[in-house]
């Protein structure tokens, strides 16, 4: 009868555990409202098989990471000639010959061999309707990023690491990838040593989309800055994308961290960009930002200035963030900055087109300071 009534306890103790599994909290910002796979039956995948068919197929999931799926070396390595666009030094990324990119665009620098696992190059196929969470700190994901489908809506990413793709190579792989999709939320998410993109959006519109509470770790022994410095972080430059990117935790790049382009609407609030070597913001044609309440620190250049062909409104005082007000719905927040040179930006003819719209609050760049460091990443919620 002990025995017995042992084992039943254990199985409700392991129900009441498991009916709280899945997403915690609710999407700010333009993804409010994605629910991703809702209330499904949580799933636990034990092998790579199956965390790749239940992210692909037509169901509505709720995936519950517990554990490290490792996929390097999974697929093979391919040797072929590359080339080195910033040098051979130990510390300098080289380059795949993607598509014949260093054919056609990396011409004169010297040719290369170079060796990389075929894992990290393609992410795993997300559709619509997922959940993918992690449990603690124990849900990872090495060699292989994810890859969210052209059409594919509703979904989330949260409390995951993306790990080792490729670090080595530029086009070794990125981390999340997403292209024609509605309602995606990345929040708690950690990015590390990524060939390529961190995160990136691709040509076609992301409508509704919300990075908050993650960790773009740029830090790696090869870089295009050859520096420890990773140049190729976050890439938004989607027609007509809406990108919300609230709470993050930025640091150690050198470029691109992110660059706009493209009508993206993009609205940076409460984020810590730390120890960038180059510039944090690339403002493109096309690029529609709006910063505020966040923190540069050792941010060598918090604009870069060589090439400012769209529009950005840096929070520059009081009184013109009041301009924030009648579209935002909310005073804009000043930008705290320390060792790093400042942009001002006091563009508002595009505060209009977030009319409509639903647009994250605001706190002070003092208090997220605090904030995101202690909340940011995997293993904070």
């Amino acid at each position: 009868m002990k025995s017995t009534f042992f084992f039943g306890a254990a199985i409700t103790a392991f129900a009441k555990l498991t009916s709280g599994a899945g997403v915690t909290g609710a999407a700010e910002g333009f993804a409010k409202g994605v629910t991703g796979g809702g209330s499904a039956t949580p799933v636990y995948p034990t092998t790579n098989a199956q965390l790749v068919s239940y992210l692909g197929d037509s169901s509505a999931r709720v995936i519950i990471l517990t554990k490290t799926f490792d996929f390097t070396g999974t697929e093979g390595t391919t040797t072929s000639t590359g080339c080195a666009p910033w040098g051979t030094a130990s510390a300098c990324q080289l380059a795949i010959n993607k598509d014949s990119w260093c054919d056609n665009y990396e011409s004169s620098a010297p040719k290369v061999s170079v060796s990389y696992d075929n894992a990290g190059v393609l992410g795993i196929t997300v559709k619509s309707n997922k959940s993918l969470v992690g449990q603690g700190s124990a849900g990872i994901i090495k060699g292989k990023g994810l890859r969210i489908v052209s059409g594919a809506s509703n979904i989330i990413i949260q409390n995951v690491h993306i790990t080792n793709l490729n670090p080595k190579y530029v086009w070794g792989g990125d981390a999340i990838t997403l292209d024609n999709t509605d309602l995606v939320w990345i929040d708690h998410v950690k990015t590390s040593l990524i060939g390529r993109q961190h995160i990136v959006l691709g040509n076609n519109p992301s409508k509704r989309v919300t990075i908050s509470n993650s960790e773009i770790d740029g830090s790696s022994s090869w870089s295009a800055t050859c520096d420890g410095h990773h140049y190729w972080a976050m890439y938004f430059t989607g027609s007509n994308d809406l990108v919300t990117l609230k709470g993050n935790y930025i640091h150690h790049t050198s470029g691109r961290s992110p660059k706009v382009a493209g009508n993206t609407l993009l609205h940076a609030v409460n984020n810590y960009w730390y120890a960038n070597s180059g510039h944090a913001f690339e403002v493109d044609s096309g690029a529609y930002i709006v910063v505020e309440g966040s923190v540069f620190q050792n941010v060598d250049l918090m604009v870069d200035t060589s090439s400012v062909g769209g529009k950005i409104f840096t929070s520059p005082s009081t009184s013109a963030n009041a301009a924030c007000s009648a579209y935002l719905g909310h005073t804009c927040q000043v930008n705290a900055f320390g060792s790093t040179t400042s942009y001002t930006g006091s563009d508002t003819s595009f505060f209009s087109s977030f009319s409509g719209k639903n647009v994250a609050s605001a706190s002070t760049a003092s208090s997220a300071q605090s904030s995101v460091l202690s909340n940011a990443g995997i293993g904070k919620i």
